[in-house]
């Protein structure tokens, strides 16, 4: 039976607005908090940068950037300033404490927790309050020494399946400084990188750790809430690497809600 030329085009145009075809998605936005009290990173500028510029590219988020703590806030704001509740992240490359006060720091923290919106943190991020336990909490650990400076890190990619981790080789070398974490147990997080503890000298007097765990990217939920943190981004030619770019795409959809993740903490592999 033959279909008329009209019929061909009807079914086209239907077909275009079914219901089953993918729509593109919402474009969210992103809070880029650029602050550091304490060592100040000359990635920062750069990587804030990055991000906005990988939003526009891909068309997944617009980012607003500040170097202040004023929009980490649910209360209304003077003029035209946002605050939390015109955002679906905050991503932190901070460091020391913040300006911030007490129902500053609830509504940050009910941001995620009870929001369900996400936060992503970079390297410094994890120096960032470490007298504030809640925020240590949240993050799944804090800074204590990087006891190999900046070198040639050897890493395992211990979730491939997790998004921004298959652009990655099982394991490769990234020179970069990597954290060693206090406060931080692989029981309340989903370790996606790791150093690779046969490569590295643990016999460093500043090498806290005895249980060769050195975690190098996680994610967790925290209450309704998403969590990235990794601890790469210190030299600033690593934010024009296109696998690390990946990376970041991929943490800001997966915290956004664009993507999903199992995030299920596992314990080390055995014979680590």
């Amino acid at each position: 039976m033959k279909i008329a030329p009209r019929t061909l085009v009807i079914i086209a145009v239907l077909g275009a607005f079914s219901p089953g075809r993918s729509a593109t998605p919402e474009k969210k936005h992103i809070l880029v908090i650029g602050e550091e009290k304490g060592y100040r990173h000359e990635s920062v500028s750069h990587a804030m940068a990055t991000v906005e510029r990988l939003g526009t590219e891909t068309g997944l988020w617009d980012s607003t950037i500040r170097t202040d703590a004023e929009a980490l806030t649910k209360k209304k704001l003077e003029y035209n300033a946002k605050n939390l509740n015109n955002f679906d992240a905050v991503f932190f490359f901070t460091g020391g404490d913040l300006e911030m006060d007490a129902q500053q720091k609830s509504d940050f923290l009910s941001f995620i927790h009870e929001d369900g919106k996400g936060f992503i943190g970079i390297h410094s991020a994890a120096i960032t309050f470490v007298d504030w336990p809640e925020y240590g909490e949240m993050i799944g650990g804090y800074y204590d020494e990087h006891p190999w400076g900046t070198f040639d890190a050897p890493i395992i990619v211990e979730d491939p399946a997790f998004p921004g981790m298959q652009q990655w080789p099982k394991s490769f070398v990234l020179r970069d400084e990597i954290y060693q974490m206090r406060n931080y147990s692989r029981d309340k997080v989903r370790v996606l990188m790791r150093l690779d503890a046969a490569q590295i000298d643990v016999g460093s007097k500043n090498v806290h750790r005895t249980d060769r765990d050195f975690a190098v990217t996680w994610a967790r939920m925290y209450g309704k809430g998403r969590v990235y943190y990794t601890t790469l981004g210190h030299l600033q030619d690593n934010w024009d690497k296109p696998e690390f770019q990946k990376m970041i795409i991929e943490a800001i959809k997966w915290t956004t809600g664009i993507t999903s993740a199992d995030t299920t903490p596992r314990p080390l592999p055995r014979g680590q």
